[in-house]
């Protein structure tokens, strides 16, 4: 060890002042006159007068106290000053000195090169909430944007951190998990097409709240669809989810020609509607498929324990994150259906759907609900009837209870005593539509702008996402009329679907813009609104 190295090891293990020393320095800096003369040197007696000096000098340098070097801990009390060492200390300043220099505000000069920033704003809606003009509000009806504000963030999500404030239930909100479950009717062979859709479902949202799935089939599910044994790792529907899964089969009555329905009209039906070019006009599974989803779905054995579904296809797509649980939303805001799509469809499909629709209005008025809204549905310019707007059912959340409802069963029954199912193509879109419409007021049915979704040729995407959705922005109107054929000769209505559905301020045009001066430059006649959705 070099003298440097010597030197600061000896200053940083300098232990505390020996107390010793304050008490009698004296003793250890006086040495015996025996001493002295024993390191002095024979002299002769000319010399004697300097030996005496020298020895009366050393004397003096021996008896005076050594001077003690400035230290950091001179001024500290007594009991401060013999626990604390030079290297604690050290560390002490030098903490100080770090907290001044926090605290004390620079000088002007040095903000002459701030760099600016450019802080984004907050988006002016960032919940995505659309929501309809209503003509009267009610007092005590529950917000949705307060809940939405309060109950974000995964708030409930069954794999955050155990926290005793989510058991407090806010705004009069029940505490307890709903009981709810995701629904998908699949095939076998639709087996690739639905883990896609679970997959992307369980990412975005259910991977954070373990809803259960429940798979229904027209035919038994194969071991390969269930794997619950572990077989098939990857292509296994068990495996995508941490939720419960249950594969149930439809009960034959549910999935069958009725005894009331003529077989040869069935038939011609078929062959009429496949030769005009209607979507899937002639396969029979479908038509049983759109009579099941309208009227048979929620009395299946499996549901009778839930109160909520979330209806989920095969081949579909989740685009966006979803940090709130839907069905505790649709339960404390007391929401009846949900939906993302407002379409038209062919309405090729169900010619007699409205005349049928109204004669079961007038038969049973009392069942209407008092603030239905109807409006939205029908064309002033086409002599009132209806529009062919639908809620595309693809995608829908709703209440099961009300579904079993006797305004909703009613209402099924007789549009399948009617045979319009199999005579034509009723689908479960506009059934569910129109009984929504009839027998919910707008209050209770939510528009879910804020989730990404794509079936097929008709995709959503919500604006001011970018930081939670993988797709970009659409406007509210962009899949209006796909479901639509060009061959078809069906007159649209003057405005879009779910523009009508929110009235108000989505109606407005811009100034000077008129329909038909668009469809003359060559444009559909639906781009001149003021809002687009995309602010």
């Amino acid at each position: 060890m070099g003298f440097l190295e010597q030197t600061i090891w000896k200053w940083l293990d300098t232990p505390p002042k020996d107390p010793f020393y304050e008490k009698s320095p004296k003793l250890l800096a006086t040495p015996s006159r025996s001493s002295i003369s024993r390191f002095s040197l024979p002299s002769e007696s000319s010399s004697a007068s300097s030996s005496a000096t020298s020895i009366a000098s050393a004397s003096s340098f021996w008896m005076s106290p050594a001077k003690s070097r400035w230290s950091p801990t001179k001024y500290l009390p007594s009991t401060v000053r013999n626990a604390v060492s030079k290297r604690q200390l050290a560390f002490l300043l030098c903490l100080l000195l770090a907290f001044i220099v926090w605290i004390v505000p620079p000088p002007a000069s040095w903000n002459r090169n701030v760099v600016h920033l450019t802080v984004p704003q907050e988006p002016s809606n960032p919940y995505q909430v659309y929501q309809p003009t209503m003509h009267e509000k009610k007092k005590h009806r529950p917000d949705p944007v307060q809940w939405l504000k309060h109950n974000s963030n995964n708030r409930y999500a069954v794999s955050a951190t155990t926290n005793i404030l989510n058991s407090v239930p806010i705004y009069g909100q029940v505490s307890t998990k709903p009981r709810a479950a995701l629904i998908s009717l699949v095939r076998n062979s639709e087996l690739s097409g639905l883990l896609q859709s679970m997959r992307q479902l369980e990412y975005q949202w259910n991977r954070k709240y373990h809803y259960p799935w429940i798979f229904f089939n027209d035919e038994p599910f194969t071991d390969e669809f269930k794997a619950t044994d572990g077989s098939a790792l990857q292509a296994a529907t068990q495996n995508l989810t941490a939720a419960q899964c249950y594969y149930e089969t439809i009960p034959k009555p549910h999935w069958s020609l009725p005894t009331w329905i003529d077989e040869g009209r069935f038939m011609n039906s078929l062959e009429y509607l496949g030769a005009i070019g209607v979507g899937k006009g002639w396969m029979i599974s479908y038509r049983h498929m759109c009579r099941w989803n309208s009227g048979f779905f929620y009395k299946h054995p499996r549901l009778k324990d839930y109160d909520w579904y979330w209806r989920v296809e095969p081949d579909v797509h989740f685009y966006c994150d979803i940090d709130y649980d839907v069905f505790r939303f649709m339960r404390d805001n007391n929401m009846k259906y949900g939906f993302n799509m407002n379409i038209l469809d062919d309405a090729r499909s169900f010619p007699s759907l409205w005349s049928r629709t109204r004669s079961f209005i007038n038969a049973h008025p009392e069942l209407i609900h008092p603030e239905a809204d109807l409006d939205w549905l029908l064309d002033p310019h086409n002599s009132g009837d209806y529009n062919n707007c639908q809620f595309f059912s693809n995608f829908e959340v709703g209440d099961l209870n009300w579904f079993r409802g006797e305004a909703n069963e009613r209402y099924f029954d007789w549009l399948d005593k009617g045979g319009g199912f199999y005579y034509e193509r009723f689908g479960d879109a506009p059934i569910h539509t129109l009984s929504v419409s009839m027998f919910v007021p707008k209050s209770e049915i939510w528009y879910f702008r804020d989730i990404g979704y794509q079936h097929d040729i008709n995709r959503h995407c919500p604006s001011q996402s970018s930081h939670r959705c993988s797709c970009e922005p659409t406007t509210i109107d962009e899949n209006f009329y796909k479901l639509v054929p060009l061959e078809s000769p069906q007159k649209k209505p003057d405005d879009t679907c779910i523009r009508q559905f929110l009235g108000g301020p989505w109606l407005n045009k811009k100034p000077g813009w008129s329909q038909e001066g668009e469809r003359l430059f060559g444009g559909d006649g639906y781009h001149g609104y003021e809002l687009t959705g995309l602010e």
